[in-house]
């Protein structure tokens, strides 16, 4: 491997950097969007049994708020309990959106390496190609130096599409699993108001 780097030269360096970031991203984001995490059950059910066992308080609040984005968006809906439902759906909606932003944090960062990695892998194939054919002599190539170098200007552009394929893909299987996770907390949002105003009985 290191002797491929070697023989490929610098365009490769930037191709490397972004295999490093893109398992980076990968692998925290995998970690950051566990269901478990994100949307864990049973939490809808005990913010409503404590509020028709007690009421809203401060305490429970930040308890609820610092349990996780699902926490964080029924949490506003809490502080607006007494407020109008029209009120109450805005504070949600607000803190819905940051929830979502916090979501999606390193996603463009993923999807711009997907997009930009075979872009990379041709340029270097393209500037290994100028090199190969600047470095041949007046009498004639040799045609099978002329082989070898074509084949390691090649190896950039393999690499570019190893690291867009998989860059590719778990973009788009985290941005479908946000879309999940916002559908399944606008619901549980929508029973907490609800609820909270006597439409429901949990």
């Amino acid at each position: 491997m290191f002797a491929i780097i070697q023989a490929v030269g610098w365009p490769i360096w930037p191709l490397l950097l972004a295999s490093v970031i893109a398992v980076a991203l990968i692998i925290e984001r995998s970690v950051s969007l566990r269901r478990a995490r994100v949307v864990p059950d049973g939490l809808l059910e005990k913010v409503l049994g404590d509020l028709r066992q007690q009421g809203v308080s401060q305490a429970m609040t930040e308890r609820v708020d610092a349990h996780s984005p699902l926490g964080r968006v029924l949490a506003a809906g809490l502080r607006n309990v007494s407020s109008s439902r029209e009120v109450m759906k805005e504070a949600i909606e607000e803190t819905g959106r940051a929830v979502v932003h916090d979501l999606e944090r390193y996603l463009t960062t993923l999807g711009t390496i997907a997009s930009i990695s075979p872009l990379l892998g041709l340029f270097g194939t393209i500037v290994g190609m100028i090199d190969i054919f600047a470095s041949q002599g007046a009498s004639g190539a040799n045609p099978a130096q002329l082989a070898q170098g074509i084949s390691i200007a090649l190896y950039t552009t393999g690499l570019g599409l190893i690291i867009a394929i998989p860059s590719m893909i778990f973009w788009r299987h985290f941005r479908a699993l946000i879309d999940s996770f916002v559908i399944d907390m606008e619901q549980q949002a929508i029973k907490l108001v609800e609820v909270a105003h006597g439409d429901r009985r949990g």
